[in-house]
């Protein structure tokens, strides 16, 4: 359901940014909540963002328009206004994440951190889903923390966005910056991580499968290689 192109009737403002309404789908109606920041008629066409079921009641489909990008964060927070709606599970059509290729040096010796996820078979690095009223700099140094235990920081000038549809309908955005380790205790989110090692470029670059990783790795490079000393 979600992405599925609808057409929704409003019957009312909710409050900011929110309306209810109904939906048609495949013949049916259904009560939906449209959620736009555009000027709204009686008549509102958008695509499904997101399915969200209230700790009491019926699950309710979230509207907005194609050109309208909301995460589950922003969703919640708009939601937080209705007080006799509180959400008990949401499933949402786009995801945001964000982490950091984390590096080490000595003199010329450059090592990169991977990481192995419990679900997946594949090297990459820390990230994770950004949480309400955060930045993307302080999910990533989150998602870094809990993960490794590493504290890092930040370098300025380097933001990296991967954008891509693992199960052909939640739309996924990642945005990696580049991090420095200035601390080197690895302690393992073990109901995240299996594994972890410390690699050079050449290294990384063997580990990893995916394209966006390898054009990931060789910016990194670039970059330490220029400003980095």
């Amino acid at each position: 359901m979600l992405a599925r192109k609808v057409t929704a009737n409003i019957y009312g403002k909710l409050a900011n940014n929110l309306y209810s309404g109904y939906a048609n789908i495949e013949d049916k109606s259904r009560r939906a909540i449209i959620f736009t920041k555009k000027p709204v008629n009686d008549v509102f066409y958008g695509i499904v963002i997101a399915i969200v079921t209230p700790k009491n009641g019926d699950a309710k489909i979230m509207v907005s328009s194609e050109n309208e990008v909301y995460y589950q964060p922003d969703i919640m927070k708009a939601l937080s206004a209705l007080k006799s709606f509180v959400p008990a599970k949401i499933i949402c059509l786009y995801e945001k994440s964000c982490g950091a290729v984390i590096f080490r040096k000595n003199k010329n010796d450059v090592k990169l951190l991977l990481v192995k996820n419990h679900n997946g078979r594949h090297w990459s690095f820390p990230k994770g889903h950004i949480e309400e009223n955060e930045t993307e700099e302080e999910t990533a140094i989150r998602e870094i923390k809990e993960e490794t235990n590493l504290d890092v920081k930040i370098m300025d000038n380097f933001r990296e966005v991967s954008s891509y549809c693992p199960f052909g309908k939640i739309r996924k955005e990642v945005v990696f910056f580049l991090a420095r380790t200035v601390s080197d205790n690895i302690k393992l989110q073990e109901s995240e991580i299996d594994s972890f090692l410390w690699v050079d470029i050449d290294g990384a670059k063997k580990l990893c499968s995916y394209e966006n990783d390898f054009n990931l790795i060789d910016k990194a490079d670039g970059y330490i290689k220029r400003f980095v000393k």
